[in-house]
């Protein structure tokens, strides 16, 4: 099995930007964590950050020719766009929708997200660990 993880904006910014709430683990962090689970669970692993919407439609419309599933954090694009929920859909690949922080907690317009309601799973709130439940609930997906 093959996973896209996609890291959506700011997320570069990662053990920088508030690490009260994002914690302190880089991008590169977060990607070695799943790299060795993958490797773990027996999956290949391809990912990919921008902080342009464009590039992240591109991507996935691309990768889908080459992976079984999806694994995205989209940070502030998960209340704001309706093209990233009709990339993901229009695949027709399974995705799980992840975030470090609990977005449910927080300001009111991060509450919402696009993505959820067609999502195979989300799972928020754990920082790190969100993205490796993720990945686990994702892989658990495509096989069964």
């Amino acid at each position: 099995m093959k996973v896209a993880v996609i890291h959506g904006p700011n997320l570069r910014l990662l053990g920088k930007r508030e690490p009260e709430v994002y914690g302190s683990d880089t991008l590169d962090d977060v990607n070695a964590s799943l790299r060795s689970l993958a490797t773990e669970l027996g999956a290949e692993l391809e990912t990919f950050q921008s902080n342009h919407e464009g590039e992240l439609l591109d991507f996935i419309e691309a990768a889908a020719q080459r992976v079984d599933g999806f694994l995205i954090n989209p940070g502030a694009f998960t209340h704001t766009s309706v093209a990233l929920r009709d990339a993901l859909t229009g695949v027709d690949r399974p995705f799980v929708e992840c975030h470090l922080s609990n977005t449910a907690g927080r300001e009111r317009f991060r509450r919402h997200s696009y993505l959820a309601p067609v999502a195979s799973g989300v799972v928020y709130g754990f920082g790190v660990q969100s993205y490796l439940l993720g990945l686990r609930g994702l892989l658990a997906r495509l096989s069964g």
